[in-house]
């Protein structure tokens, strides 16, 4: 779709809508596979394999949520086709065209956490294969920088820097890496799964973890209940769920590339319910027999690499969870803030600039590393931010606009999008009732219970598309007429 005489603070060519519709239903599949194949995706869903207890209440959770996602992700993916444009545009919609980058820029910063999550995780598996190595080791121990020590600084530099050669080419370079990198780990996590299964003698499905190392490992999980217990499932299937809290936002950037819906749809059935659960099988069984083997609950992949007795095998493995990682942070954490920045300052910020802006971002984070410490509970607090705006937004689209959206008046300052001034008041106040219970009140006061943040993006998602719906109701949008494309 060619857009005439569009506003110039509202266009550029990575803005405009998709010209080329070739993403079939393997780079569909591949989104997933790059994004959940990854240390931060494997500690994760390694973690929640403690809450659950035991293998059969763990595929039960994680099942439940990979169904929830995949319906999730189906609806946001359908209007990424429809319209052909990305995420921050799309949210022109609801939010006006200049309340847009309000969505946009929170997006942005949460993908910049998320950045920095999945690079520290991929140099972590470099300088734990490094370790091994006396002066490596000697190195390690002694220099420290940033709160850090000198050579995860070096290496988390090193990965940080690699990712800029991908995200320069484009996009078109990004489905070609991702198309590679995702079902390279698939190779490698079995291959782990089923050498350490050999080390243990075989495997069981009755083999557990023993239940003070459980609860030592799920204390601070702000859920009451022990391991295996009907709330811990049920907060461990939330917990998968907030997970993808970012990308239920900006599938759209990817979905819009597909030819229809029947592709997102194929390449989201394979890539989420299908992989997600045979993932955290591989992920279950890695965590039992790696106990079995050696002893210890090691929730990290490359903690167990490094055990590995043959140097070259650890290097391999050490190597392919770098790659796979930096796959996630690419396709989640770079393509969308590259998008989002792009949004605010079209004339000045390209899709690539939005990239390095965001890349930067996470350097600069990298000191603090606000990532380390509880999976589930950063999750769930990185999450809750985003589950107000995917309320107003999938109301918008599906029960105010019933999917009719004037595409062209995307990239009109005058057109049916501009509400008051380019604010749509409503979606923002509908935000903001959202974010207050979705993130305000659990995670800075004692009012709510503390299991509420478990399932803070729930929440959001449910009073901030309410609020909206009921506005919308009340204070209509003045209708236009279309603009002409």
């Amino acid at each position: 779709m060619k857009i005439s005489n569009p506003s110039p603070d509202l266009y550029n060519e990575d803005l405009a809508p998709a010209a080329n519709r070739n993403w079939g239903a393997f780079s569909i599949f591949n989104v997933w596979t790059s994004d959940v194949h990854s240390l931060w995706g494997y500690y994760l869903a390694a973690s929640l394999f403690l809450i659950c207890g035991n293998f059969v209440s763990f595929l039960i959770a994680i099942g439940i949520g990979s169904v929830v996602i995949f319906l999730l992700m189906n609806l946001v993916g359908y209007a990424g086709v429809k319209t052909g444009v990305p995420y921050p545009v799309l949210a022109r919609s609801s939010f006006g065209v200049w309340g847009a980058n309000v969505p946009a820029l929170v997006r942005a910063i949460v993908a910049c956490f998320w950045y920095g999550a999945q690079t520290s995780a991929a140099s972590g598996a470099i300088v734990a294969l490094l370790i091994r190595t006396g002066s490596f080791a000697s190195f390690n121990q002694s220099t420290h920088v940033l709160g850090h020590s000198g050579l995860e600084v070096i290496c988390f530099v090193i990965v940080w820097a690699l990712q800029l050669l991908v995200i320069q080419r484009g996009m078109e370079t990004v489905r070609k890496f991702q198309d590679w990198a995702g079902p390279a780990v698939w190779v490698m996590m079995l291959f782990l799964a089923i050498g350490l299964c050999y080390k243990a003698g075989g495997f069981s499905l009755s083999y557990e973890i023993p239940r003070n190392l459980l609860l030592a490992g799920t204390k601070d999980i702000g859920v009451p209940g022990e391991p295996g217990s009907l709330p811990l499932l049920f907060a461990a299937a939330a917990t998968w769920v907030t997970y993808f809290a970012a990308l239920y936002l900006n599938f759209c950037d990817f979905a819009r590339y597909a030819p229809d819906q029947k592709t997102v749809r194929t390449g989201n059935l394979w890539g989420l319910p299908i992989n997600l659960v045979l993932f955290s099988v591989v992920a279950g069984v890695t965590t039992i027999a790696a106990y079995q083997v050696y002893g210890e609950v090691l929730l990290h992949p490359d903690q167990i690499s490094a055990k590995f007795d043959n140097w070259a095998l650890a290097a391999l493995a050490a190597l392919t969870f770098c790659i796979a990682t930096l796959g996630i942070n690419v396709v989640a954490n770079f393509v969308s803030p590259a998008f989002d920045f792009s949004n605010v300052f079209p004339k000045l910020i390209s899709f690539k600039r939005g990239g390095y802006i965001a890349a930067l971002i996470a350097l600069v984070l990298y000191p603090f590393a606000p990532w380390e410490g509880n999976a589930a509970g950063f999750v769930s607090a990185i999450g809750s931010i985003m589950g107000p705006l995917l309320g107003v937004i999938l109301v918008d689209y599906y029960l105010v606009q019933k999917t009719n959206v004037d595409v062209a008046a995307l990239y009109h300052e005058d057109g049916i999008y501009r509400y008051a001034g380019g604010w749509n008041v409503a979606a923002l106040v509908a935000a903001a009732i959202g974010a207050l219970f979705s993130t305000i009140l659990p995670n800075f006061t004692t009012v709510l219970p503390s299991w509420w943040g478990i399932y803070g993006w729930f929440f959001g998602v449910a009073i901030a598309g309410a609020a909206y719906f009921a506005l919308a109701m009340v204070f209509p949008r003045t209708s236009l007429t279309p603009i002409k494309a």
